[in-house]
């Protein structure tokens, strides 16, 4: 199995060494690297795509009909012709200019640099939303450095783990070059975890979808996949606007959205700062609004967002300076004032706006008071790429049921997640789709609820319920790692690494599967066959009144309380006799480790 933390980083450090190696700045270094990645990655999803196309390809004349653009555009796709693929660039021979190779306006190429610049105008042709947006500097490279970049992310490990995570490969550079070249330090990526929370609990289908911050297309993508995988076509039943004021930000979300076969229309530059302009004109027209705006941004000029409008409970607080000195409220309040009368938001927004004072509090209570917000999540630390701060996500929803119209659902998420390392955790699939439980569970769907059960006792395959299952697995792995032991020490010298590998490989499926168990009985000890209850510590339905008496906050930790300390079944006295043991045990060792470097220096006459 593939570390993909460990290769993103030998993929980023072999890259960054030839830059350093080379005369170019980040700045000019960026979008090229980024751009053969794109290349990579749209490879990647081609193969896969053209596999599956194949599989029920019709023949005539005992051939297989040729591929055409449509049938990778109607799988979501890019179409790449043979000059734009991978394979043909890493595989192109040293000297180009004895390869007599043209472009694709007939002229002759002398250097690599030509040949990838002419893959860039190539897949420009393929898609119109491309045009102009791919790099094209790559003659300023020599192709000897060319060639390294091209070899480097050819890396096999890549095919191995997938387009999935090729992806996330792409995702990983692009945060490298954010850190080293935004000049904005509000604006950084939005980890996929957060993007799928959204998704997942907005549930988009069909109508205008806007991102008023796209920064690298992450929302349309996620969406793009959500909409696919409920069998309909995203382009066909999405239109996704995008707005972003960063024009090297919207270059990338125009590559991610071609490489995923989306089709959009993106603003950049000055026209869209979302603060001074609605560059779509999509005030009340919006189906789905997503985002993950920069924030606390100040020095936001008060007079031009009056102008624009969009700010259905006034202005938010504004100082001598005529600016306003926190715009966390005018993005909340813009983000209402795009929805239609049926519209739904999701978006994540710093954790200090939950309970903010002064004209925020005003803001917020106009907004709880119109009972459209929905769903309000607190998300512990490290789960953005380049910032450990905290967020929450919220969700608004103007077409909520009469049941639910004046209740708000309150989860704290702040303890749930999965450690990815020291410095970034995320949500596992499954846990997703706990969290996305019991908000169906709050919104009545129990269907919903059920089929996920039996999604766990399918993918589990083990009779009994989860409880005992859990408990089955752990002592499994406990006797298998008992095993592992004695038969890699029964083992011939020439046989110990390949038997300690096959035991490896069994405990970590076992481990896997222990994973899944213990997040289904983590979901069906609190919600049983499927009826909402308040959790304590984790999720609790409050009402506008209850709510009104905590001040008008939005915070979950206000409303769930504290888990109950868990019971370990772990003796206290016991454990620390055990540990009182084992520690003398240690000193022992120690003393014993002493004695022998003494005796050892002694010899040697030191």
């Amino acid at each position: 199995m593939v570390n993909v933390r460990k290769l993103e980083a030998e993929l980023w450090e072999s890259a960054d060494l030839l830059r350093q190696g080379s005369k170019l700045t980040s700045n000019q270094y960026c979008m090229p690297v980024l751009g053969l990645i794109f290349l990579r990655y749209a490879y990647s999803r081609y193969k896969k795509v053209e596999a599956e196309i194949l599989k029920n390809r019709p023949k005539r004349g005992g051939r297989i009909m040729p591929l055409e653009a449509s049938d990778f555009a109607a799988k979501s796709a890019l179409y790449l012709p043979k000059e734009a693929q991978y394979d043909y660039l890493v595989n192109l021979p040293e000297h180009i200019a004895a390869a007599n190779l043209v472009n694709k306006d007939g002229h002759h190429m002398n250097s690599l640099g030509e040949v990838v610049n002419n893959a860039m105008m190539l897949i420009e042709a393929q898609s119109e939303q491309l045009t102009g947006v791919l790099p094209r500097s790559y003659t300023d490279f020599s192709d000897e450095l060319l060639a390294e970049l091209l070899r480097i992310f050819n890396n096999s490990a890549l095919d191995e783990v997938g387009g999935d995570i090729i992806g996330r490969i792409y995702e990983y550079f692009l945060n490298k070059f954010a850190k080293n070249i935004a000049s904005d330090d509000g604006v950084f990526f939005t980890p996929k975890s957060l993007v799928k929370m959204i998704v997942n609990i907005l549930e988009p289908q069909s109508g205008v979808l806007l991102d008023p911050a796209c920064g690298s297309g992450g929302m349309f993508i996620q969406s793009g996949d959500f909409v696919n995988a409920a069998g309909m076509n995203a382009n066909n039943s999405m239109t996704f606007y995008g707005q972003e004021k960063v024009e090297y930000n919207a270059q990338l979300c125009l590559m991610n959205m071609a490489v995923h076969g989306l089709t959009g229309v993106i603003k950049s530059g000055d026209e869209a700062n979302t603060f001074y302009h609605d560059a779509h004109n999509l005030a009340g027209r919006c189906d789905y609004v997503m985002a993950n705006p920069p924030f606390n941004v100040d020095k936001v000029k008060a007079e031009s967002c009056d102008a624009v409008g969009r700010l259905p409970f006034g202005l938010s607080g504004v100082n001598k300076n005529k600016e306003v000195g926190n715009a966390n409220y005018l993005w909340i309040s813009y983000f209402y004032a795009y929805l239609n009368e049926r519209g739904r938001a999701g978006f994540v927004m710093a954790s200090s706006a939950t309970d903010s004072q002064g004209k925020d509090k005003d803001i917020r209570e106009k907004l709880i008071k119109t009972g459209c917000v929905d769903v309000m999540i607190s998300v512990g630390n490290n789960f953005f790429y380049t910032k450990s701060l905290p967020c929450s996500l919220w969700f608004l929803n103007k077409a909520k049921s009469k049941e639910i119209k004046n209740k708000v659902l309150f989860i704290d998420a702040r303890n749930y997640y999965t450690v990815v390392d020291r410095t970034l955790n995320e949500w596992s699939e499954w846990q997703l789709k706990n969290m996305n439980a019991i908000v169906w569970l709050y919104r009545g769907e129990t269907e919903k609820y059920k089929k996920l059960i039996a999604e766990y006792r399918e993918t589990l395959n083990r009779e009994g319920n989860f409880s005992d299952i859990v408990h089955t697995l752990k002592n499994e792995i406990a006797e298998l790692r008992k095993e592992a032991k004695d038969a890699v020490e029964e083992a011939p010298k020439r046989d110990k690494k390949r038997v300690q590998q096959s035991y490896d490989d069994r405990i970590a499926e076992a481990e896997e599967t222990l994973t899944i168990a213990k997040e289904a009985q983590w979901l069906y000890e609190k919600f049983g066959d499927g009826v909402y209850a308040d959790v304590s510590g984790l999720c609790k339905l409050a009402t506008i009144e209850e709510i009104e008496d905590k001040g008008w906050s939005l915070t979950p930790g206000a409303y769930v309380g504290v888990a109950p300390i868990e019971d370990d079944g772990v003796d206290f006295s016991e454990r620390m006799a055990e540990i009182h043991r084992e520690l003398l045990s240690l000193q022992a060792e120690s003393n014993d480790l002493m004695d022998t470097i003494s005796r050892n220096f002694k010899e040697l006459g030191i």
